[in-house]
């Protein structure tokens, strides 16, 4: 199985339009009847291996699979414009295996010690944890900060439906029994992460099928240029593993950053852009090394480190496991097994593109419209399999149309289905605080981690206002 989904995986990276949070989507509801262990090893394994199948089309057709790949496309195209389509994909794939160890490493050294001191969290600092999580997605979208908020609000909102945990009454159910379960985040993440890309792919494809896939020769890159490119595989993942442990950074930032830095560090800097190796291993290991970064904040905190990492925690709760450093204690096999996927993933994803890269190229060649229509049905069967109701394929509907309003007017998504997430979370230790505290809001800076929390957030808030005082002056 763990074979099947590393190839699954490539395929639906490779795909123009089916991102790794939309594979994990619609992937996510076939792990119901599985137990924990399994489930979470299978969308691992999807997830760590169509990270590199976005590298594919990116370097064979110049359209990135997945926002990762959007950096890769700059010298992966390029070169195989030469001719040296193979190559490219062998620095891709060799990068991609070299980030993901290293990620999964200082995910296995840097885990257990954040958790530790998590420990010592109690509800203030949960509730301020979950602010901070929201605070940092939102200014993490770029030049959209205030639509970030916005969109978090939105899901804030979602997440208040439904009988209320502390004195269970029905809130905003408006009469309605399926409103009264609350919004199940299930449909609510196919909706938003696959409907919602199904209708932006449709909407902007013009021609039934893509474009003509090269040829791509010899996957082993000359001995030289591997001398000359392994410190780029060095420099990429530590890049990536130090952005993905930043909740919300996501995966765009991480490759921009290593290509960025790429340039600076090596010379005959004219030749970015017009195929140099570098320029594909250096975002191939970030890109590769954040998957691991991004699960620090998921194990040990319970907050998402980009959109991938919220289904995978939507993953957890289905399965009754409550991600954060309480899973150290309760549940350390889970742990283990996500190391062990983590790993076992990366170096299976190395195995299955050597030896069956050529066969998986060709799924490319299929129509866009018939690849649309089919990640549609499964969208459609997984919504309705979680509790058997077409109540649960309308709330996908629903929030797949509303996910594509939102992008044609520039309001991300990720927002919303974070703010779902960690506003019951956050509403929760809030309220439980308060409680204990008889109504006074002086705990949240008495405690010195809470109030630690609480300056960092303030902080994030107050940069871009300084930020814009600077450039003005």
């Amino acid at each position: 199985m763990a074979i099947a989904a590393v190839a699954m995986g490539i395929v639906l990276g490779a795909l123009p339009g089916v991102s790794s949070t939309m594979a994990l989507a619609i992937l996510l509801p076939l792990t119901f009847g599985m137990a924990p262990g399994v489930a979470m090893m299978l969308l691992l394994m999807v997830l760590v291996s169509s990270v590199f199948g976005g590298s594919i089309s990116a370097i064979l057709l110049n359209i990135p699979g997945t926002p990762g790949a959007i950096v890769t496309q700059f010298d992966g195209y390029p070169m195989a414009q030469q001719g040296r389509a193979g190559h490219a994909l062998g620095h891709a794939l060799i990068a991609s295996t070299v980030g993901g160890v290293l990620g999964v490493i200082a995910l296995m050294m840097i885990a257990p010690v954040i958790a530790k001191s998590a420990m010592e969290f109690r509800s203030p600092e949960f509730a301020l944890l979950a602010l901070f999580g929201l605070v940092l997605l939102a200014y993490t979208v770029e030049g959209a900060m205030l639509a970030g908020l916005l969109s978090g609000a939105i899901g804030l909102m979602f997440g208040m439906v439904g009988f209320d945990t502390m004195s269970g009454v029905a809130r905003f159910d408006f009469g309605s029994a399926i409103l009264q379960n609350g919004i199940d985040i299930i449909p609510v993440t196919i909706g938003i992460f696959g409907i919602t890309e199904v209708l932006t792919t449709l909407s902007a494809s013009r021609h039934g099928a893509l474009p003509s896939v090269p040829k791509i020769g010899s996957l082993i890159p000359p001995r030289l240029e591997i001398a000359r490119v392994w410190p780029s595989w060095l420099r990429g993942s530590t890049t990536g593993t130090l952005i993905g442990a930043i909740p919300a950074a996501g995966s765009a930032i991480a490759v921009a950053v290593a290509y960025a830095l790429e340039r600076r560090f090596t010379r005959g800097e004219a030749r970015f852009g017009k195929g140099e190796p570098r320029g594909v291993a250096a975002p191939e290991a970030a890109n590769s090394a954040l998957t691991g970064g991004a699960m620090i904040p998921l194990v040990t905190l319970g907050i998402p480190g980009d959109s991938m990492s919220a289904i995978l925690i939507g993953a957890l709760i289905i399965h009754g496991l409550q991600p954060g450093p309480m899973m150290f204690v309760e549940h350390p096999d889970m742990i283990g097994t996500i190391y062990g996927s983590l790993m076992l993933a990366t170096l299976l994803t190395f195995a299955v593109g050597v030896v069956f890269l050529r066969v998986i190229v060709q799924v490319m060649k299929l129509p866009t419209l018939v690849m649309m229509v089919l990640i549609s049905l499964l969208c459609m069967v997984g919504a309705f399999a979680i509790r058997n109701s077409l109540a649960d394929v309308s709330v996908m509907l629903l929030f797949g149309g509303m996910g594509y309003l939102m992008t044609l007017i520039r309001i991300p998504v990720a927002p919303l289905v974070f703010g779902l997430i960690l506003g019951p979370l956050m509403e929760e230790n809030l309220r439980r605080t308060l409680i204990l505290s008889r109504g006074s809001w002086s705990v949240f800076v008495e405690r010195p981690i809470s109030a630690t929390i609480l300056a960092l957030i303030i902080m994030v808030m107050l940069l871009p206002i300084i930020a814009h005082w600077r450039r003005r002056a």
